[in-house]
């Protein structure tokens, strides 16, 4: 199905301006992180990752699902397109609790969107550390969002996105600013949700920004509701019916009664 922006408007539940300025960037960053889950349930499913236009206002607008970078990214940048922004897909590599020393598939995309001669950087894909804020394309200028504060920085001949967690940084993704044309990103959502080594096939992973700076996060069978102030409450789910009950009340996703995500890192007791 064709992408509506009303119906996409409706879905994340924004009403405001439509012009392409730095305002209606910051509202749609916000209100999309919050109200479409990041999820690979399809790629344990095994269904087929499409990141055409139509397939992805068909998942995560009208079918109400959510997705992964690839998909999320995808998505916005139509958006933002169609809005008249000037807005380009940047490759990355995901490097939260990974060290310097470790190489990652450079299998990230996300979006640099200029605005009168400054750039702002939007990523509503990357998990349970999502943009809820745009962030200017400045160096080590701590810049505060409705959650986490953020910052970037330039070691190394790269660009380090990084979030303040306590009183920690730690990278989120390594980038160039080189673009990634459609057939990269192709290449690498193939990797991401059909390789057998990618970690999107070995782990379920889902994420969704609440209001007042908080989050849930679901990784294999650990449900985390984390406070603004960092302080997390966790528990075990105890059963694939328990999975289902928290994905539909916490996330919007409902799932036919017995519906089951093969996956081995879901080691149900």
């Amino acid at each position: 199905m064709a992408l509506s922006l009303d119906a996409y408007f409706a879905r994340i539940g924004y009403a405001g301006s439509t012009e392409p300025t730095l305002a209606t960037l910051s509202e749609l960053v916000r209100a999309h992180a919050s109200a479409i889950p990041f999820e690979n349930l399809d790629v344990l499913l095994g269904r087929r990752i499409a990141l055409d236009e139509d397939a992805l206002a068909a998942k995560l607008v009208d079918a109400r699902r959510g997705g992964y970078c690839f998909e999320q990214n995808g998505l916005l940048l139509a958006v933002l397109e169609r809005l008249g922004f000037t807005v380009a897909p940047l490759s990355a590599r995901v490097r939260f609790q990974r060290p310097r020393d470790f190489v990652p598939p450079r299998t990230h995309v996300f979006l640099r969107v200029e605005l009168d001669g400054v750039s702002w950087l939007a990523d509503v894909g990357v998990g349970g550390l999502s943009l809820t804020a745009p962030l200017r394309l400045v160096l080590d200028v701590e810049q505060p969002t409705p959650h986490e504060t953020r910052r970037i920085v330039f070691e190394n001949r790269r660009y380090y996105h990084q979030v303040r967690l306590a009183s920690a940084w730690h990278d989120v993704a390594e980038f160039t600013l080189e673009e990634m044309p459609p057939i990269d990103r192709e290449l690498a959502n193939w990797f991401t949700s059909a390789h057998p080594d990618s970690h999107f096939k070995n782990r379920l992973v889902v994420a969704r920004a609440l209001p007042e700076g908080r989050r849930a996060t679901i990784l294999n069978r650990e449900f985390t509701l984390r406070a603004a102030d960092g302080t997390a409450d966790t528990r075990m789910m105890q059963s694939p019916d328990e999975l289902l009950a928290i994905l539909a009340e916490h996330f919007e996703l409902p799932f036919s009664p017995g519906t089951r995500f093969p996956c081995v890192a879901l080691d149900w007791p």
